[in-house]
């Protein structure tokens, strides 16, 4: 693999850098995302519907968790960015060895804290009726394995932060691909059912916490901490908790989504309607998967450029980033409006044993999972702004407007949505809450980054 160093970050051509940065960063995102994606099409076909709903309820305890790892990871690795950037190496070491153990204290709390209350958090999860058992079997299997999750998004964050995305991107792949061949073996071949989709889960974590440590370790990595560097420092706490509080909002804000979503629906619809929001959200996770690499691979360039005061270099990578992420955008939504319907079917089991229940619900989900889909990503080709706004607040460590801005689509405008407009919409309200608050968040983020380059990022000549 090419031997890169983070000083690349601060001359190179920003389109090229971010090219560079964005598309292992893009397809890191895509594997995982198309783990996630294939699996749910496994679990469909050789397990049924009720099964993609029992995971979907379980998504939001476990991911809150894992979101730990990389909310920590995001927040560090701004700070090692811009440490990097003004050649303060130890401050990126002591950073980086504070992020791991924050991660591992945290992590082993609330995994201790969802075992222990599991019996609660899966209905109020929306894990009700026939969706609870085969939810349970998958939450408590899976959450053993949530720790090592956390170390592997820490790790993928601080690789990146490093100028090294391909080793990022690797740290994505390899877990992804074990998924899916473990999957095929545990639920396919040995016939484990739910118990086989949570151990394949499981033991990909470990797989991509195993590659972390070893890039850690090896020669590949410039950030060789000591055991005085994982000695715990208040401010240097302090730095990783304002900016991995952005992060971990934000996911906090999905959990809390997911949470109402599945609630609501289950009220309108029952099981089939929680189904359909469950193959929507695995497109959400999976559909944006440029888009997030063109934010993912923005960061660690808006970041050392930010320190190393190159400032037209920071505006540069902006725009260049906006321009891209929109034209990827675009793409997307364009195919999600013509082909929904074959999106759809992919998650449904055409087992013709299937019984009455299995074939009433099937059916449901795919008369109602097209329009559905079609709301939900309407205001795709405008999200660019909302996404790299947010994105560079974080990057540059003001932690207060990138936490305000992350916060602003799902947290201020879509959760009122959807706890008001299906009062009096019905189905409908919940999926046009999607894009009316993708459109408000842009017009606010749009505003306060146009305000902040034209304070800040001038480039007096």
């Amino acid at each position: 693999m090419e031997k890169v160093s983070s000083e690349q970050l601060g001359s190179e051509p920003i389109g090229k850098l971010l090219v560079k940065q964005a598309v292992p960063a893009a397809i890191g995102i895509l594997v995982m995302s198309l783990n996630v994606l294939v699996d749910s099409i496994f679990v469909g076909n050789w397990i049924g519907s009720i099964a993609i709903a029992a995971i979907n309820v379980v998504l939001p305890v476990s991911f809150f968790i894992a979101a730990l790892g990389m909310a920590i990871g995001i927040g560090g690795s701004s700070i090692i960015s811009r440490a990097l950037g003004s050649n303060n190496l130890e401050k990126a070491l002591k950073t980086f060895g504070n992020q791991i153990t924050l991660t591992l204290i945290i992590s082993l709390v609330f995994v201790g804290f969802g075992l222990f209350f599991v019996d609660d958090l899966i209905p109020a999860f929306g894990g009700k009726g026939d969706i609870f058992n085969p939810a349970k079997i998958y939450y408590v299997i899976v959450l053993y394995g949530v720790p090592l999750l956390g170390f592997s998004m820490l790790g993928s964050s601080v690789i990146r932060a490093e100028g090294k995305p391909k080793f990022a991107m690797v740290a994505l792949i390899i877990p992804s691909i074990g998924n899916l061949f473990m999957d095929y073996i545990f639920i396919y071949v040995l016939d484990w059912g739910m118990h086989g989709a949570a151990w394949a889960t499981t033991i990909a974590y470990f797989l991509s916490c195993s590659y972390v440590f070893y890039f850690f370790v090896s020669k590949n990595s410039e950030l060789k901490i000591s055991w005085k560097h994982l000695k715990l420092d208040v401010e240097v706490l302090k730095q990783i908790a304002s900016l991995g509080f952005v992060t971990l909002s934000r996911q906090a804000a999905i959990s809390i989504i997911y949470l109402l979503m599945n609630n609501i629906l289950f009220n309108l619809g029952g099981e089939a309607m929680v189904a359909v929001y469950a193959i929507i959200g695995r497109m959400l996770m999976f559909a944006l998967f440029p888009v997030f690499g063109i934010t993912q691979g923005f960061l660690p360039i808006a970041g050392f450029n930010y320190g190393a005061n190159k400032l037209s270099r920071v505006r540069e990578s902006i725009n260049t980033a906006i321009k891209y992420a929109a034209v990827l955008a675009t793409v997307v939504f364009l195919g999600l409006m013509l082909f929904p319907q074959e999106i759809a079917s992919l998650f449904l089991s055409s087992n013709p044993n299937l019984t009455a229940k299995e074939l009433a619900t099937n059916a449901f989900v795919l008369e109602h999972t097209p329009s559905a889909m079609r709301w939900v990503f309407a205001a795709t080709p405008i999200i660019a702004i909302q996404l790299i706004g947010a994105a560079y607040f974080q990057a540059i460590g003001k932690a207060i407007p990138a936490l305000l801005l992350t916060l602003t689509r799902q947290g201020f405008f879509f959760i009122p949505l959807i706890l008001i407009l299906p009062s009096y919409l019905g189905e409908f309200g919940v999926w046009i809450s999607f894009p009316i608050s993708d459109f408000l968040a842009t017009l606010v983020t749009g505003y306060y980054l146009r305000k902040e380059v034209k304070k800040n990022l001038i480039v007096k000549t």
